[in-house]
């Protein structure tokens, strides 16, 4: 083989490479750690981290708002654990509060990203750290970044406690309903939090709809069954011996 083809191919690979690896290591865009985003509701909560879910539409995905009192924690290792792997969170609306209440955008911090992590570094651990990130349609995880106390509140109308559609982890928490809005909160979250839920006016639908199931299901072996009686007592009209065939099929050749 020509030596320059040998090379050429060797570059290209090469160039492969290092493209696949600055596709986890090029960090993310100041546009995205700046982007718009208000947090002045979940900062009036109480809880160390407040979690604020968004549904999901047909046109964009669902997407969770995330505010963590910091607490002497001066940088977080942000992930997500996927079937094989740990892999970093995509974040973005990045802002930080210190102490004194003075805001500075994420493009003002020092946030890296990995392959398996994406790593804040504030200025003072004491502040207050607030990110946004991409949420599931109908289901939510995160780890506990830091310790102390959670609140989680999923999309608007949409509840966790019917046991078929809905499921949260780890146990141990409050579930309240204020304004058509559930909170789920946890005084002392220490293992990664898992929401599923579900909208709760689809409850009714679902229900109709198995009654409707029912209901259809039932006419038809009503229907079934009495077909089956009509050819019973047809073929007993007939003559036609429903238990057996004639006894003189049972008589042997030449029997008289």
């Amino acid at each position: 083989m020509n030596r320059r083809l040998v090379l050429g191919i060797l570059a290209v690979a090469l160039l492969a490479t290092t493209a696949g690896c600055s596709m986890f290591t090029g960090g993310i865009s100041d546009e995205e750690l700046d982007r718009e985003q208000s947090y002045d509701d979940l900062r009036e909560s109480n809880a160390t981290v407040r979690i604020d879910i968004e549904g999901a539409s047909l046109a964009d995905g669902g997407e969770f708002r995330a505010v963590y009192d910091l607490n002497g924690t001066d940088e977080l290792s942000m992930y997500r654990s996927s079937l094989y792997r740990e892999e970093a969170l995509d974040i973005y609306s990045v802002r930080y509060w210190y102490p004194n209440g003075t805001e500075v955008t994420g493009s003002d911090l020092d946030i890296e990203q990995g392959r398996s992590s994406t790593d804040v570094r504030v200025p003072d651990g004491n502040g207050t750290l607030a990110m946004s990130s991409h949420a599931g349609s109908k289901t939510f995880q995160l780890p506990t970044y830091v310790e102390g106390s959670y609140e989680v509140t999923p999309p608007e109308g949409h509840r966790t406690s019917n046991f078929l559609f809905g499921n949260v982890n780890p146990g141990g928490f409050e579930r309240s309903v204020v304004d058509d809005q559930e909170r789920l909160r946890w005084d002392n979250a220490e293992t990664p939090i898992s929401v599923q839920y579900y909208n709760a006016r689809d409850i009714p639908l679902f229900l109709g709809l198995i009654g409707v199931v029912g209901v259809v299901g039932g006419a038809g072996v009503a229907y079934y069954y009495r077909q089956v009686k009509q050819l019973e007592r047809r073929r007993k009209e007939a003559g036609i011996d429903l238990e057996g065939g004639d006894e003189s099929d049972d008589d042997p050749p030449g029997r008289p």
